[in-house]
């Protein structure tokens, strides 16, 4: 009797709950929706633009390194403000042929080298990856001479004892920091390029002559105008950035929840497309602009004083020292250390995508040291070797002037795989290259094609 009268009160009780229970679960979705609703009030629609910014940005500011800064501060010392128009013109060729590549990677989920691999011979692939190679590696040798030299420039001490720091750290950085945090540190390191903006606004610049220079082109049939203009071509269309940029759109569809290449994911392709061309398109402005300022602060300072014989970045500061101040050498000299952490990894990076992805290796930052030990052996020893160069008097120049000519070997014939591959089914499937930008890619390949030729030629009058 008691055991029934217990049965029943337990009865009372579960069924007591039931409503409770439901009204709880009731109410929770209206809590949820309430929250999710609140949440899309306070949230744009569309990703905040610093999200959106990343492999095109990176790639763009990275074009601005050490290096590059010594050709712009060459062009500026010795044409003054006559060659600017070169940037203005480049611009449109530059973001449609790393808007190709990264098109490439994101459609295919492979890199640059893994789809040459796959549909072209691998004499091709292996004559091209090992040149760029041989020239990243000397590209690394020139960035950290650079950043030892505005270093030793700043705080003295040892110049080659600063080249060792940082290709040390550059390499730990590489391997050991997770890709989402480091991708997240060079986008913040991109706003070093931002000192030579302000350099140019710190000293006297006669806008007017700026202006003509940029919109009204000058072409001078001199050895020494020609060879300028063919090294800003090379500087600012380079190889490495066209590896770089396809790579990493395949680590962003790692990183990304429920990203797929596109050609297993067409639903994706509209926003996709949409997001690359604005980070490309911005990441590539940005590095023509900056390349314009640091053009504008030395034809302003160096070239207005007769100066006109630069041929490194550290020189170009110590120059504009005794002329513009101690303000503009610092922010000059500063910006030289910080576009330099911010290209060693992507030359050493490229580097490292194209020789393990040749060989089939596995392959990303995304990865863990272990699980791809030849990848981030490949950047260690580029690097590793890029530093020693600088302990055997590696002569900048000299050493810029070869990897130009590498680069301009490269660039053309990479550019017409990259232009074939993008125009393929077999490779791009439903998503080959539409008329306008296949137009602007063919019209930027024939320009380099006519750079390297007019290189090799001025190479012989020299």
């Amino acid at each position: 009797m008691a055991e029934a009268t217990l049965a029943r009160d337990r009865g009372r009780v579960r069924s007591a709950k039931k409503p409770a229970a439901k009204e709880a679960n009731a109410k929770q979705p209206r809590a949820m929706q309430a929250e999710a609703n609140e949440a899309e009030a306070k949230q744009p629609e569309s990703p905040k633009l610093f999200q959106i910014l990343g492999p095109g940005l990176i790639t763009g500011a990275s074009d601005d390194d050490p290096s590059g800064i010594a050709t712009y501060s060459q062009t500026g010392a010795q044409y003054g403000y006559q060659l600017g128009w070169i940037l203005l013109f480049t611009w449109p060729l530059m973001c449609a042929i790393q808007e190709i590549s990264a098109r490439v990677g994101r459609v295919t989920g492979k890199g640059l080298a893994g789809v040459i691999r796959q549909h072209y011979a691998r004499p091709i692939l292996y004559a091209l990856v090992s040149l760029l190679l041989i020239a990243n590696t000397i590209n690394i040798g020139a960035d950290l001479g650079a950043m030892g030299a505005a270093v030793n420039l700043l705080i003295g001490g040892s110049r080659l004892l600063y080249v060792g720091m940082f290709a040390v750290v550059s390499v730990l950085l590489e391997i050991f920091v997770r890709y989402s945090r480091y991708v997240s540190v060079l986008k913040w390191l991109t706003l070093s390029l931002f000192a030579y903006v302000g350099t140019a606004f710190v000293v006297h610049v006669p806008w007017g002559n700026v202006a003509h220079g940029l919109f009204i082109p000058t072409i001078s049939l001199d050895i020494g105008s020609l060879t300028v203009v063919v090294a800003v071509l090379g500087t600012t269309i380079s190889p490495y950035l066209f590896f770089w940029q396809a790579s990493e759109e395949v680590e962003e569809i790692g990183e990304c929840e429920g990203a797929r290449p596109l050609k297993h994911a067409p639903r994706q392709a509209e926003p996709e497309f949409r997001r690359i061309r604005l980070d490309t398109y911005l990441g590539m402005a940005l590095s023509n602009a900056v390349a314009l300022f640091i053009v504008i602060t030395t034809a302003a300072t160096l070239n207005a004083n007769g100066i006109t014989d630069i041929q490194t970045s550290a020189q170009a500061a110590e120059a504009l020292r005794p002329i513009a101040g101690q303000l503009v050498f610092l922010i000059f000299a500063l910006g030289i250390v910080g576009t330099g952490l911010l290209a060693l990894p992507v030359l050493a990076g490229s580097a490292a995508y194209a020789v393990g992805e040749s060989f089939g290796w596995r392959v990303g930052l995304g990865r863990r040291p272990g699980g791809a030990p030849e990848f981030y052996l490949t950047i260690a020893v580029a690097t590793g070797i890029g530093a020693l160069l600088n302990f055997i008097d590696l002569d900048p120049f000299k050493a810029l002037f070869w990897s130009a000519v590498i680069n301009g070997v490269v660039a053309a014939p990479l550019m017409v795989l990259i232009m074939h591959l993008a125009s393929r089914r077999a490779s791009m499937g439903r998503f080959t290259l539409p008329l306008p930008l296949k137009v602007v890619g063919w019209v930027a390949t024939a320009v380099m094609a006519a750079a390297a030729v007019g290189m090799l030629a001025t190479m012989g009058t020299a």
